[in-house]
Formats: C-alpha cells, sequence, structure tokens
C-alpha cells in the first residue's frame, strides 16, 4: 500500500513539474524565437544543477537566452564578457583595504548571482578559467580563506566562437568535464528568422513583463529531478555507451583509432541526472532508454578527445558518438 501511494504522489509531483516546465518553456519563447535545441539544453541544465558550454558564432541570441530564462524566474543575471587580461578575482570577488576601519572588506564578484553567463570563456587565461571550477563544482568560492557559498539555483553558461581562435586559450579536460552539457547553437531556421524580425519591427520581442515562476518553483523542479526513477537496465545502457567512447573496437571498429580519450566517469553522471530533468520535462516520473539517446551528443561531444587521423579524415566527434550509440544495444 506505501509503494501505491508513494506512487500516486510522484504523479502528482510529476504533474505540478510539467505545469511548472511548460510556463519556463512560454517564458523562454516570449525572448528566444525557435532554437529548441538550446532551449531543452538550459532547461535541463537548470533543472539538473548543471551547467552548459555553448558554441556558436556571434549574434545567435546566446545572451538573450540566458537572460530570458532568468527573467521567467525572477532571478538575478550577471555577464562578464572574458578577455586576455581578466583576473580570476575579477570574477569570484577580492578583499578591499578599508583604510578608515583598517581592515579588509570582501567585494563579491559576479559570480555571485543564479545566472552567469561567461561570454567567449576562451578568451581568459588559463589561470581565470581555473577559478571557475570551485564555483561550478562545489557552488561556492574562497575570497581571502573565508568560503561563500553562492546562491541557489546557481547556472553558469559560457561561450565560445568556434571560427575566431587566434588570442584564445583552449579550455582544459578538467574545465570542459564540468559542463553538464555542450550544445552547438546553429542558424535559425528562416521561418523562425522571419518570425524574429517581425516581432521587432512590431516591438514585442521583449524578455517576459513578470516572472512565471519563483525561486521555490525552481528548487522543486530541482528537488522532484532527483527523485526521478532510473532502472538499472537505463544505468547499464548508459553506462555502455560511456564505455565504449573510450576506443573499444567491439563498438567503434575502425573508427576506434579516432578516438583518443574517451568520456570519463562524470559522463555517466551526467546521463543519469539530465536524463532525469529531461523524463520530468516530457511529464515522467521515470528515465527511458530514449532519454539517454538524445543526450548522447550534448553530453558526451565536449568529453571525447580526437586523434588527427579524425580531423585528415574529415571526422566530427558526433560522427563517433553515432556510431556508438548505434552499436550499443538499446534495452
Amino acid at each position: 500500500m506505501g509503494v501505491v501511494e508513494s506512487r500516486v504522489r510522484a504523479r502528482v509531483d510529476v504533474a505540478r513539474a510539467k505545469d511548472a516546465v511548460d510556463k519556463l518553456e512560454t517564458g523562454f519563447g516570449e525572448g528566444v524565437i525557435g532554437q529548441e535545441s538550446l532551449r531543452q539544453s538550459l532547461i535541463i541544465a537548470l533543472i539538473a544543477e548543471g551547467h552548459v558550454l555553448l558554441e556558436s558564432l556571434p549574434g545567435l541570441a546566446k545572451t538573450t537566452a540566458v537572460r530570458t530564462l532568468a527573467a521567467t524566474v525572477g532571478l538575478d543575471f550577471g555577464r562578464v564578457q572574458c578577455t586576455p587580461d581578466l583576473l580570476p578575482s575579477d570574477i569570484t570577488g577580492t578583499e578591499i583595504y578599508n583604510q578608515a576601519q583598517n581592515s579588509f572588506d570582501t567585494k563579491l564578484g559576479p559570480v555571485h548571482t543564479n545566472f552567469l553567463l561567461l561570454d567567449e570563456i576562451n578568451r581568459s587565461s588559463a589561470k581565470t578559467q581555473s577559478a571557475m571550477l570551485e564555483a561550478m563544482q562545489e557552488g561556492q568560492t574562497t575570497i581571502g580563506g573565508v568560503v561563500h557559498r553562492l546562491p541557489k539555483p546557481f547556472l553558469v553558461v559560457a561561450t565560445q566562437n568556434p571560427i575566431e581562435q587566434e588570442g584564445t586559450y583552449v579550455l582544459p579536460e578538467a574545465q570542459l568535464d564540468r559542463f553538464l552539457l555542450k550544445e552547438i547553437v546553429r542558424y535559425p531556421h528562416s521561418a523562425d528568422e522571419f518570425e524574429m524580425l517581425r516581432r521587432i519591427r512590431d516591438g514585442v520581442l521583449v524578455a517576459p513583463s513578470a516572472p512565471a515562476l519563483t525561486r521555490d518553483d525552481v528548487l522543486f523542479l530541482q528537488d522532484a529531478a532527483r527523485a526521478v526513477h532510473v532502472d538499472d537496465t537505463v544505468l547499464r545502457y548508459a553506462l555502455t555507451i560511456v564505455s565504449a567512447t573510450r576506443g573499444a573496437t567491439s563498438y567503434l571498429g575502425d573508427q576506434a583509432r579516432y578516438v583518443a580519450a574517451g568520456a570519463s566517469p562524470r559522463a555517466g553522471i551526467a546521463f543519469v541526472n539530465a536524463s532525469r530533468a529531461l523524463a520530468l520535462m516530457m511529464g515522467r516520473d521515470h528515465v527511458l532508454p530514449e532519454d539517454v539517446k538524445a543526450l548522447a551528443h550534448p553530453i558526451l561531444r565536449h568529453r571525447l578527445s580526437l586523434t588527427f587521423d579524425a580531423e585528415l579524415d574529415g571526422v566530427s566527434v558526433e560522427d563517433v558518438i553515432d556510431v556508438v550509440v548505434a552499436a550499443v544495444q538499446t534495452p
């Protein structure tokens, strides 16, 4: 009887979660036209308490998307334009000497917000990039030996330009692995771009005028996602995909020579957390193998390192991922 009652409560929670997600998506659509993949990745990361790396050309609504999502839930938004002279303290914060009181005052940096956009993160130095590791992984910063907790929810969205590489610093694997998802933002469809121009002409393409959700609603979604059931069969399926990326010829065949390094165990954790969020968005209290399959590209594309042969042969990381997913039997 207790199990039945638990399942009933889960269904009620899922219904509330689906309603909250629908409001998130509606609010997002007020400020951003199209870009369904970007919308899904941002909402999944918010629910799963992860972070997103966006790769795209300039002008594809990355800043607008994050700002709109923050406005939809009525939370704080911060933006940092990364440059080579940016210091770690410019992001995390620093201590400033107060001469009148003969003491140091702590000035918190822009990372102490709910939604943080790091624009062109690969333009900042490796030292500055590493300053974000503690914030992204631990949800805190340390300034002058004192720990400062970050607000909840906390979402980092970092962007990088795929073609303008002069004066940039490649993100280290440890930094890349901290991002739950990597999304490639592409040019909008012509119909969406026309709708965007029409709304701009009419003055109706704006961020939500009033929050559709509250902080408590977002925290509820995060709690609900942690309660979504993931069967052992689905866990093994995700684990097999992750293991297959590590050069297993039984799955990759001849393409195994294109893999220099496969996904870390953090990829398996990402599959669990992100697929729970996706299931909740779909109105379910359990994860399906199809949820795992649908997330293969955004979860794995920044966690695989390819060899020089892959570049010579024109093989992309998505090509390798597709081979792996096709080779692993869906339960």
